[in-house]
């Protein structure tokens, strides 16, 4: 980045929690209730990420969208009950926000998860107050539209050339790019290194630990 950076903005699933055991339970919860053969966790698991109307077809094919009013309201019945308790932080995920908090930046999650599951999942370890905005499902429509990254930057620099978003997937990749917000992969969900080679992106990671080891950092840190 050229522009002193003011805000990093973060994707939540597979890039701050890893939420996988929640969405297989509730999907699968969903295509039991509907009659539909279950979906095995490694095939749930590369969805995730992907909007609900477009994890149905990816699992269960095409044939099926018309049913996806009621598989999300299946899955949302059984995710109220489940997805916050199954949720877990990545290792180094919630000491690496607090010294983020330190530093004269404003944090932000845009994810397609719902905020009410988002909250209560930050709240447990005491990171909820550690960002400034989160803009989750039903906020904004579904990435790679832009709308919910620039609505938080709006709420934190006001300035894309100030801000850094940081996810797992391309689908955070496009969604930056369209926004014209610089990217910052991080590898801790399902997404290769290789997947990224088309998209301009700042660094990749292994994880969010590693932000705190990347110089733009370092000095803000240091300052």
């Amino acid at each position: 980045m050229k522009s002193p950076i003011q805000a990093i903005i973060f994707d939540f699933d597979y890039t701050l929690v890893d939420s996988a055991r929640g969405t297989i339970d509730g999907v699968n919860f969903a295509f039991d209730k509907m009659g539909l053969p279950l979906a095995s966790d490694a095939a749930i698991r590369k969805t995730i990420g992907l909007s609900l109307p477009d994890i149905l077809p990816a699992l269960a094919g095409k044939t099926h969208g018309k049913d996806v009013n009621e598989f999300t309201r299946l899955f949302y019945q059984r995710a109220d009950e489940t997805m916050v308790a199954l949720a877990e932080f990545y290792p180094g995920v919630p000491e690496t926000v607090q010294a983020l908090q330190k530093l004269d930046i404003q944090l932000a999650i845009v994810s397609q998860k719902r905020r009410h599951y988002i909250q209560p999942i930050l709240a447990r370890e005491n990171l909820l107050d550690a960002f400034d905005a989160i803009v989750g499902g039903g906020d904004a429509p579904y990435k790679p539209n832009p709308k919910g990254l620039l609505m938080a930057v709006a709420q934190t620099s006001d300035d894309p050339k100030h801000c850094v978003y940081v996810g797992d997937s391309k689908t955070d990749a496009e969604t930056a790019r369209r926004a014209g917000i610089a990217f910052i992969a991080a590898l801790s969900g399902v997404t290769p290194r290789a997947a990224f080679e088309d998209y301009d992106v700042y660094a990749i990671l292994e994880d969010v630990p590693g932000l705190l080891d990347l110089e733009l950092i370092k000095r803000l840190r240091a300052s």
